[in-house]
C-alpha cells in the first residue's frame, strides 16, 4: 500500500495502518485499554507526529488515537476517498451584475470538508454560491484563483499581479471585482492597489475574515455578502476594504485602502479606518454612503494600470537606543526610499541624525511618519523636529506608515528621478492624506 494511499501517516502509525490493510477512507475500529472506537480514517498533517492515528466518528467529531503495542486495528469496511463534490449553483439571473471575486489566499478563500476536516480551497463559482448560496441573489459571480497564500508571504510582486488580474476583469466589463485576502497584511494590498489601478470605473473591494468558516462565529459569510453587494452596486469607484463594523453581524463597513489598519488579532471589527471616515456602510442590503468626497462610478471611464512596485524602500520603527546603523545599511545597500515610523509629532533621536543626513545626502527620500495611531505629525513645533526637516526629511502629515512604505515602492515602480518622486509623494492620489485631523 502506497504512503499516498495514507496521506500524513508516518513511522509507527503508518505500520500500524498498513498491517490493518486500511486506507483513507476505509471505516476502522481502534480498541485500546478496553475501549473501542469505530470511525473513517482520514488524512493527518505532514507535520504531525508518527504515533496517532486520527479517525472521523459518527458524531462528527475527529479523534487522535495514540498507538500503543496493545493497540489493535480493524479494517471493517470500505470507504470513498474523502472528496468534495460541490452541489451544482443556483440558476444565474443574467439582468444582476456582473461581479469578479479573485482569491489570493487567506481563511476566507476556503472552507472545512465536514467529512475530513480538512481545510480547502472554495474559491470556483459553484464552491462561492454552495458556501454563501445568498450571493446568486444578489450578482452573478464569477472566479479566479490568482494564489493560495498566506497573506505574510505575499510581496510587491503579488501586489502587481493582484492589479494586473482585476484590470483584466474590469476591461471586461464586470461591474465590480472583490479580492479575498488575508487579514494580516490586506491594508497593504488594498493600499498598493489604490495606486495601481487610477481612474477607476467601479469598485475593487478586498474582503477577509477572522473566523475559518467551521466556527460558528465566522464571519466569511457575511463580509463576503458585503463585498459582493458593494463591489455589485456601490455609487464609488475606489478600492475598499470590507469588514465586520462591530463584532455582531448586523453591518459590514468599507474601509478606504489607504486609511484602514488592522487593530485586532482576532476581534471581526478588527479593522478600523484611521484619521478618515470611512467609504460606506452596508446593513440590511442597503448601501449608505458616509463621505461626501469620493470618486463615482462610471462605466465609461478607461482604468489606468501602473502596477510596478520597487521593494528597494524601507520602513523602519524608532525607538529609544536604536542603532542608527540601521539607516546606514539601507543607504549603502542602494535603498531608494525610507519611511521613518517616528515618535509623536514626527521625531527619532539625535544620535540618528548623522545616518540621516548621510541618507539624504546619497539621494535616498527620507520621509517621517508618526508611531501614533491617530493624528497627524507636525514636526514644526519642537526643535528636534524643525532639526530634522533642516536636513530635508519630507512630513507625511496623517498618512499611515504602512501606507506610506506601499506609496513609496510604487512611486519608484514608476520612476528614477527623485525630483518626480517628490512631487509624487506630495500629491494626494487615493485620499492617503487627510485635509484634517478628525475628532470623534
Amino acid at each position: 500500500m502506497s504512503q499516498e494511499e495514507l496521506q500524513g501517516y508516518k513511522g509507527v502509525a503508518l505500520q500500524a495502518l498498513r498491517q490493518a490493510g486500511a486506507k483513507i477512507g476505509d471505516l476502522i475500529r481502534i480498541t485500546k485499554n478496553g475501549i473501542t472506537y469505530e470511525g473513517i480514517l482520514i488524512p493527518r498533517s505532514e507535520l504531525g507526529d508518527d504515533k496517532h492515528i486520527v479517525i472521523k466518528l459518527k458524531s462528527g467529531y475527529n479523534i487522535g488515537v495514540r498507538i500503543t503495542p496493545n493497540t489493535k486495528i480493524e479494517r471493517i469496511g470500505e470507504g470513498a476517498k474523502p472528496t468534495f463534490a460541490a452541489p451544482p449553483p443556483p440558476p444565474k439571473k443574467p439582468e444582476l451584475p456582473k461581479v469578479t471575486i479573485i482569491s489570493t489566499g487567506g481563511t476566507i478563500a476556503s472552507r472545512v470538508d465536514y467529512r475530513t476536516g480538512a481545510v480547502r480551497p472554495a474559491l470556483t463559482a459553484s464552491d462561492l454560491y454552495s458556501v454563501v448560496p445568498e450571493l446568486g441573489d444578489i450578482a452573478v459571480v464569477d472566479a479566479e484563483i490568482l494564489f493560495s497564500l498566506y497573506s505574510e508571504n505575499i510581496t510587491p510582486e503579488h501586489w502587481s499581479e493582484m492589479a494586473k488580474c482585476a484590470a483584466k476583469h474590469i476591461e471586461r466589463g464586470v461591474n465590480g471585482v472583490v479580492i479575498a485576502h488575508g487579514t494580516d497584511t490586506m491594508a497593504y494590498s488594498a493600499a498598493a492597489l489604490s495606486f495601481a489601478l487610477q481612474n477607476l470605473p467601479v469598485p475593487v473591494i478586498f474582503v477577509g475574515s477572522q473566523r475559518s468558516a467551521d466556527r460558528p462565529s465566522s464571519d466569511a459569510a457575511t463580509n463576503l455578502i458585503g463585498a459582493v453587494t458593494a463591489a455589485a452596486y456601490a455609487p464609488f469607484a475606489e478600492v475598499g476594504l470590507a469588514m465586520h463594523e462591530t463584532i455582531s453581524d448586523t453591518s459590514i463597513i468599507i474601509h478606504r485602502g489607504t486609511k484602514v489598519r488592522k487593530c485586532h488579532t482576532s476581534r471581526r471589527d478588527t479593522f478600523k479606518s484611521v484619521n478618515s471616515k470611512p467609504l460606506a456602510r452596508i446593513e440590511g442590503g442597503k448601501i449608505e454612503m458616509l463621505v461626501e468626497d469620493y470618486a463615482k462610478r462610471d462605466s465609461s471611464r478607461k482604468l489606468v494600470l501602473k502596477p510596478e512596485f520597487s521593494e528597494k524602500v524601507a520602513l523602519i520603527k524608532f525607538y529609544p537606543g536604536m542603532n542608527p546603523a540601521v539607516i546606514d545599511w539601507y543607504v549603502d545597500n542602494n535603498y531608494k526610499g525610507i519611511v521613518l515610523e517616528g515618535t509623536g509629532l514626527g521625531h527619532v533621536g539625535r544620535y540618528c541624525f548623522d545616518s540621516i543626513r548621510r541618507a539624504i545626502k546619497n539621494g535616498v527620500l527620507v520621509t517621517m511618519t508618526s508611531q501614533c495611531i491617530w493624528g497627524r505629525i507636525n514636526m514644526n513645533v519642537y526643535d528636534q523636529g524643525r532639526d530634522l526637516l533642516a536636513l530635508g526629511v519630507i512630513p507625511l502629515e496623517d498618512m499611515l506608515p504602512e501606507t506610506a512604505l506601499v506609496k513609496l515602492m510604487w512611486i519608484f515602480g514608476q520612476t528614477d528621478s527623485l525630483e518626480e518622486a517628490e512631487r509624487l509623494l506630495r500629491m494626494n492620489l487615493a485620499h492617503e492624506y487627510s485635509e484634517r485631523t478628525i475628532y470623534e
